[in-house]
């Protein structure tokens, strides 16, 4: 008998195991394929948490999983923490199956270890949650969400005191404490009433969200004047059936902008996220009803949250008249330039923009003419929330964080990425640039006339299952060993391995040391600031790689972006074939 198979067992044998998950394990069992699927793993417990599947079984989500995670997690800070219990963890959860039964399964387990829970009585967007840890103080924070993933998923999100994302350090300690857990099936739990009894479980109601409000309204760019009079602007919102709706649209109104019509279809939760192919703002489609809303409106900005609210997607009028969304990274530089524009520089101190090494360099260049440091990060907005904690210690200001999957991050009283922050300052820059008579279009090509036309793409080659991994290493150990020489006809200046911590200056025959957590990564430096970069995705089976060009303007980066993105596909296709 398999592995998978004696795990099987051993749950289909459980007496006690939940109802819902006896009829799925019924279901599972003329499928051996989805049986073994189900059980020929744990759950990887990653960088900031775990995510999959809904359903009976090991490699699912599902109560059992959920309290050996938070068994570890609780091992973990009781062994490290002095004040763990009493400090407690906050929990909130986002719109998807089983969130909130995830969270007080969370709290029932963390009650028996008597570490006080503070739990969102109805869902919220994950910068709440990672500001709450630092509102109340607590020792740490869970998010029950998957992102923008399909509905069958779920997911669990560990912060740590600072309210950011655990990096890979402290993952790797509750790792080993969750591992000490040996069946899920008999994680030891107080019941519910039990926890409230003994005063373990606070249930938050809106006081947070206030508290979070008021913050919100301090880093608006605003004279005082402009603060408090009325907008001409309208606005169109969507939350793609998630968590965004009352903040979002209460950060804005608390500025005057009032003119906001919401996509009513899409405003109330739905774990089925029905109206869209996917919940992602980064996917044009999750725009559709949007911009039919723009049109009837006439609207200056459309704005979209993903479930859990920590992306934010923006579509304006292009030069045709008709509702374009900006990509990832063409919103950030907007959003920083807009930023770095109208603060005060005698109030900051070692100013700080932070990026991670797949967005585009537009940002540094725009940095560097304002006297502004720019860092950058490995992928995953962890890291760029372990520098500005890093920040509270050595007197360095944060102005700005961005990546080029639609995160944002504008004030450090939230450590994770902001859709929320990111949609005020977004419709506030909006209204700047209306003022003069520019739409966000428009602000881009001044950006593009001072630095150059910077255009990036990405290609993400979906590859499942034990025989994807294989060609996936296969592509990574074949540009490792025998690398370009050029790419797209531009020559190759430097070679980062990320995996090795080695950056090869190819043109001088010398070598530098990365100074960055290590990771199975390689980006390419190409000449007239040209890039390319491979990763493996931490969350899906797919690689992805990512590339940039600067050229003169938009007709010659678009030729000189395709000629990248042609030679990596042949390359890509060599190999795996």
């Amino acid at each position: 008998m398999q592995n998978w198979e004696k795990m099987f067992e051993k749950w289909n044998m459980f007496t006690a195991l939940d109802d819902s998950l006896k009829i799925n394990l019924n279901k599972l069992k003329n499928d051996r394929s989805a049986l073994e699927d189900a059980f020929y793993q744990e759950l990887s417990f990653g960088t900031a948490g775990m995510r999959g599947i809904l359903g009976a079984g090991t490699n699912r989500m599902n109560i059992y999983t959920i309290r050996k995670a938070v068994n570890g997690l609780a091992d973990y800070l009781l062994t490290n923490y002095n004040d763990a219990k009493n400090r407690g963890i906050v929990i909130a959860y986002d719109s998807r199956y089983m969130s909130k039964e995830f969270a007080i399964e969370s709290a029932k387990v963390l009650g028996y270890y008597g570490i006080h829970t503070y739990v969102f009585e109805s869902l919220r967007p994950t910068p709440l949650l990672s500001f709450a840890v630092r509102h109340l103080n607590t020792v740490a924070g869970i998010m029950i969400t998957a992102s923008h993933n399909p509905p069958e998923y779920n997911g669990f999100k560990v912060y740590n005191e600072h309210g950011a994302q655990i990096v890979p350090a402290e993952a790797k300690l509750i790792v080993e404490s969750i591992q000490q857990t040996k069946d899920e099936l008999t994680v030891p739990i107080l019941e519910q009433s039990q926890v409230e009894e003994q005063e373990k479980l606070t249930w938050l109601n809106d006081e947070v969200d206030q508290a979070y409000l008021e913050r919100l309204y301090e880093i608006t760019q605003l004279s005082l004047e402009d603060k408090q009079s009325e907008k001409d602007i309208q606005i169109v919102f969507t939350p793609l059936h998630g968590t965004a709706l009352d903040l979002v649209t209460k950060g804005l109104k608390q500025l005057q902008f009032s003119k906001i019509a919401v996509v009513e279809e899409q405003a109330q939760p739905d774990p089925e996220f029905s109206t869209v192919e996917s919940p992602n703002p980064e996917e044009h489609q999750a725009f559709s009803k949007a911009i039919n809303l723009g049109k009837q409106t006439n609207a200056d900005i459309l704005l979209g949250t993903d479930p859990d609210a920590d992306r934010l997607g923006v579509a304006v009028k292009n030069s045709e008249g008709e509702y374009q969304v900006l990509s990832g990274n063409q919103l950030g530089v907007l959003l920083f330039d807009y930023i770095v524009k109208h603060i005060d520089k005698s109030k900051s101190v070692k100013p700080r923009m932070i990026k991670t090494v797949v967005t585009t360099e537009l940002g540094r260049a725009i940095a560097e003419a304002n006297q502004v440091e720019s860092i950058d990060t490995l992928t995953g907005f962890k890291y760029i929330g372990e520098k500005i904690n890093h920040y509270d210690t050595t007197g360095e200001t944060f102005l700005f964080g961005f990546e080029e999957s639609y995160g944002y991050l504008i004030s450090d009283f939230v450590r994770d990425k902001d859709a929320v922050q990111a949609a005020m300052m977004a419709t506030e820059m909006a209204y700047y640039w209306k003022q003069q008579g520019k739409t966000l279009f428009d602000a881009l090509d001044v950006l593009y006339e001072k630095y150059g036309y910077y255009l990036e793409g990405m290609t993400s080659l979906t590859l499942k299952g034990q025989e994807g991994s294989q060609q996936m290493e296969e592509i990574l150990t074949s540009i490792r060993e025998k690398p370009f020489a050029e790419i797209g006809g531009m020559k190759v200046i430097a070679i980062e391995d990320y995996s090795s911590s080695v950056r090869t200056l190819t043109l001088e025959d010398k070598q530098e040391t990365i100074i960055l957590p290590k990771e199975n990564m390689i980006k390419y430096l190409l000449e007239d600031d040209g890039w390319v970069c491979f990763r493996p995705s931490g969350t899906e089976p797919k690689i992805k790689y990512y590339y940039g060009v600067r050229g003169t303007n938009a007709e010659d980066s678009e030729q000189r972006l395709l000629g990248l993105k042609e030679s990596l596909e042949q390359r890509v296709n060599r190999i795996i074939d």
